[in-house]
């Protein structure tokens, strides 16, 4: 799948409001499979993965890019997806994550994000403060 392509998927997806978590083009079975993972500051509704599904659709259904058939499959980047990169880090303030790192775990909510660091606020509400540098893992975690 070329880049301009990804773009326009990208700026569809956006226009509608959403993020475009994830994208790729992958053979499932006998059929290509063109998966589209979105997220947003609310959890992802299946009415929300209509509304981009239908969209897209149009939107494909124009621009003709697959010689072979495929199927387009919208779906949500999940409950507790990982958190790749600082925007997606700075999408997930006042969100509940899960941050791990050699010496601890920390569950609540990212409270801040910058280059260097994480605030967390726990359960208790203390303060934890973590060092990009040392972050193997953080991603978005279910409340309980």
């Amino acid at each position: 799948m070329d880049q301009a392509l990804k773009d326009k998927i990208k700026q569809e997806v956006e226009t509608l409001g959403y993020y475009l978590y994830d994208l790729h083009l992958a053979p499932r079975n006998q059929e290509k499979v063109l998966t589209v993972k979105i997220d947003d500051y609310q959890p992802i509704s299946i009415d929300d993965c209509v509304t981009v599904s239908e969209a897209l659709s149009g939107m494909l259904d124009k621009e003709d890019p697959f010689a072979d058939s495929y199927v387009l499959e919208v779906t949500s980047a999940g409950a507790e997806h990982p958190l790749r990169n600082l925007e997606e880090m700075r999408r997930a303030i006042d969100r509940f994550v899960y941050v791990k790192t050699l010496k601890m775990e920390v569950r609540g909510t990212l409270k801040s994000v910058d280059e260097a660091s994480v605030n967390v606020e726990d359960k208790q509400g203390r303060q934890v403060t973590v060092f990009m540098k040392d972050i193997e893992k953080i991603r978005l975690a279910i409340d309980f």
